[in-house]
């Protein structure tokens, strides 16, 4: 099956994960959250296939998020309005799978999700 890997070119974890899935002979397709945002409604979708809440896939050691979010309280739906507009404070790679996802890290939990 198909992977779809939620990807930021300029992540070591990200491209880690798309070596890893090469190197194995594991389809995939990209897509580049940095130059394709992802819309509120597929940030939605990725969260219903995580099985999380969106305050799982932020990423709090993101400087802009530091800078600019940290001491708020923001609620769900103002931060998927966030996270469509700031990629870059979305935790990757993320995983997808028909109806499942998992977070691309660490790279043993890859290995597990794409031999289920």
């Amino acid at each position: 099956m198909l992977v779809k890997v939620l990807h930021n070119g300029n992540c070591s974890k990200s491209n880690a994960v798309l070596e890893y899935l090469d190197e194995n002979g594991v389809p995939f397709e990209i897509i580049d959250m940095m130059e394709d945002p992802l819309s509120v409604l597929e940030i939605r979708t990725v969260l219903k296939k995580l099985n999380q809440s969106v305050f799982h896939i932020i990423r709090k050691t993101d400087k802009l998020y530091v800078d600019q979010y940290a001491d708020k309280n923001y609620s769900e739906e103002e931060w998927l309005t966030i996270l469509s507009e700031n990629p870059s404070l979305i935790q990757r790679p993320i995983l997808v799978k028909g109806s499942v996802a998992m977070l691309g890290r660490p790279i043993e939990n890859v290995k597990f999700f794409i031999e289920k």
